[in-house]
């Protein structure tokens, strides 16, 4: 049975990763600043290209590692892969006068930050189902609110040090942060069972049913990415200052939170289910009001960008904790499966989107196209969802 302590820091960790991760999207305008890194949006695209690789990699890695060296073990790799991110991107503004090298740290960075969010965040979704076998959804759901939680705060740290200065402020608190969760973490059991499923994926090969949350995954990665790596950028070209497109992120990333935290509660009379298919027809109505905004209203810019973080907040937690439920055999590899593929939609999104707005798109126009992409991952939601019941359930604690 784990302790309270453990089920606190496995929590603290989800909202420390979460800050990490946000980390470079909630500096674009700083790293596409001329008197900065003056980066070009094909090169602030590029950038996230590493970390989808590297999170890829470990996120299908981390079950087979886990089976072999144990899931704390896993988990402490990825905090030491993020603490190393941001050690580079602390350095790296440092040497801005130097564009190649100083643009080399940064790929380095991410991909260090990419590695970590594949190794840490399956490792924390496995710690909750298994500390929480009786409210496996909601506690799941209330894992991804405080990895959201850390979401909203990065574009807060970065509005807060860039006006006092220093914007590196941000990785030097995570930096902190990690340093003082690895220190507390060695020294605590975090003892799950062993995944089994590298075993059963090699002796029945991977279930026909996990590509369905697959593609779901894929879908949700772009629609979110498009939200959270592209709204700032999106919010100054239609007139908005560098601190209202920060509210903008702020106010997505926080209804992100919030919405995981409100549909945690009201399971018993709002069933799981029900919001599976009700939130992307949400997020794609936001995805149109965000196309549509008019020039020097940032007000409602910031509306609609928090619209669409209702619309993404509950669908990946949901996600993992169907997966897990359905597919017990490989449950450990189910988490970092819909990881992996969640970030192949995180780099079609943040990677294509860059050439497009080099090439002439306008970043609307890019909306307007996440506005289908979310109608189709409403549509396909019932295909994920056609085996679970009507009402709440728990699924047992994976192996």
């Amino acid at each position: 049975m784990a302790t309270q302590t453990e089920r606190t820091v496995v929590y603290a960790a989800g909202m420390v990763q979460g800050i990490a991760l946000v980390t470079f999207p909630a500096a674009s305008t700083i790293l596409t600043d001329p008197s900065e890194y003056d980066l070009s949006r094909t090169q602030y695209g590029t950038l996230f290209l590493p970390q989808v690789i590297t999170a890829i990699t470990a996120a299908l890695l981390s079950a087979n590692l886990g089976s072999r060296i144990g899931t704390k073990r896993v988990y402490l790799i990825g905090l030491s892969a993020s603490l190393a991110a941001m050690v580079l991107l602390l350095v790296s503004s440092f040497l801005t006068g130097d564009e190649t090298l100083a643009y080399a740290l940064l790929l380095l960075a991410t991909a260090s930050l990419g590695a970590g969010f594949g190794f840490a965040v399956p490792a924390l979704n496995t710690f909750t189902a298994a500390f929480n076998p009786g409210a496996v959804d909601r506690s799941i759901l209330v894992l991804n609110a405080l990895l959201g939680l850390g979401t909203v705060l990065a574009p807060v740290f970065v509005a807060i040090f860039d006006g006092l200065g220093f914007w590196w402020g941000l990785p030097l608190v995570v930096g902190v942060l990690l340093v003082l969760l690895l220190v507390i973490s060695v020294g605590l059991p975090l003892a799950v069972e062993a995944p089994r499923a590298a075993v059963s994926t090699e002796r029945s090969g991977i279930p026909r049913r996990f590509w369905v949350y697959a593609g779901f995954a894929v879908l949700y990665g772009i629609c979110e990415t498009v939200n959270g790596n592209w709204s700032q950028l999106d919010m100054t070209d239609v007139g908005a200052s560098t601190t209202e497109a920060s509210l903008a992120l702020t106010a997505f990333w926080g209804m992100v939170t919030l919405g995981r935290l409100l549909f945690a509660a009201v399971q018993r009379v709002f069933p799981a289910k029900l919001t599976y298919h009700v939130l992307p027809f949400v997020l794609a109505v936001a995805f149109v009001l965000i196309a549509l905004l008019p020039d020097d209203e940032p007000v409602l810019g910031i509306l609609a960008f928090g619209l669409a973080g209702l619309g993404c907040s509950a669908l990946l937690p949901l996600t993992i904790s169907f997966g897990q439920s359905e597919l017990t055999a490989v449950s450990a590899a189910a988490a970092g499966g819909i990881i992996a593929f969640y970030q192949l939609g995180y780099g079609i999104a943040a990677f294509g989107t860059g050439p497009l707005l080099d090439s002439g798109t306008e970043l609307s126009t890019v909306y307007a196209i996440a506005a289908a992409v979310a109608v189709a991952m409403g549509l396909w939601s019932f295909v994920v969802a056609a085996r679970r019941p009507d009402s709440t359930s728990v699924h047992a604690q994976p192996a």
